[in-house]
């Protein structure tokens, strides 16, 4: 019996063995290195800039075709690029290296940074200097937001404690009246807005995704460097969302359970 269960760690550990190899190579593949006398192997959906300066280019990592469009239209071509996602990308918390990095999202997304991933990782292949996650202000905006941020915590760590990677934060609402328009964030802001205007008349546009934003309105209030707010990703962060994710999306029931009834009644309005 000792033997048989000698022999099973004995294979387990070969075939982990195997699977970190077949993920090392699969990253190396993935890795773009582009120079004057290479040919780009870019991701098809990605539109890229034109300046090719690290230190100015931005990459936004934006939700689903219909946001893309904006976004690309929006950007200013020469520093930003954008990168849409198909919907949620895999659930790196309940999938092996090997197979995340067979998922066409995620390869995209290694595709686009050109720096790798894991052991493979490598700074100084960066692509651009921002990289700025750009979802809608509701709960499936934040699953996917949540979603990269363990990606990237587990796979491009290097890329938080560096200091390249973004959330953008899109306005929830546009408040207007005959002469003025005002782009706000939370409902918090937008009531204290409303009680600015002392009763004055004024339309209130509730935004329920990126792709329901014109260009020039995606690039005025998320994107123009002048003006938009975007905040920079610490480690305590992402560590913080990979251990809820853990929690919520991990095989232990009895945390999720816990979790789900001590911060029900905190949610006054669920968006579903």
């Amino acid at each position: 019996l000792q033997e048989d269960r000698a022999s099973s760690a004995i294979i387990r550990k070969a075939t982990t063995a195997r699977r970190a190899r077949v993920a090392a190579r699969q990253a190396r593949d993935l890795v773009v290195r582009k120079s004057a006398l290479e040919t780009s192997t870019l991701p098809g959906k990605l539109a890229d800039c034109s300046d090719k300066n690290m230190r100015r280019t931005e990459l936004f990592i934006v939700e689903g075709d219909s946001a893309g469009g904006s976004a690309k239209q929006g950007r200013d071509r020469r520093f930003q690029a954008i990168l849409p996602l198909r919907g949620k990308i895999l659930n790196i918390e309940k999938a092996r290296v090997d197979t995340a990095l067979q998922s066409n999202e995620i390869k995209a997304l290694i595709q686009a940074l050109g720096c790798g991933v894991g052991g493979q990782f490598a700074l100084d292949t960066l692509r651009y200097g921002k990289i700025v996650i750009m979802t809608d202000a509701d709960v499936d905006g934040a699953h996917i937001t949540t979603l990269l941020l363990t990606f990237f915590f587990r796979y491009m760590e290097p890329l938080i404690t560096s200091g390249h990677l973004y959330l953008a934060k899109p306005p929830l609402y546009k408040i207007s009246t005959a002469n003025t328009a005002r782009y706000v964030y939370t409902d918090q802001e937008r009531d204290a807005a409303l009680k600015e205007m002392g009763g004055r008349k004024a339309s209130i546009q509730r935004f329920k995704g990126l792709g329901e934003m014109n260009p020039d309105q995606l690039w005025a209030t998320t994107m123009d460097p002048e003006r938009r707010t975007m905040q920079l990703v610490t480690i305590e962060e992402a560590a913080a969302a990979d251990r809820t994710f853990d929690m919520l999306m991990g095989s232990a029931v009895p945390p999720r359970r816990k979790f789900i009834q001590t911060h029900a009644k905190e949610v006054e309005n669920l968006d579903i």
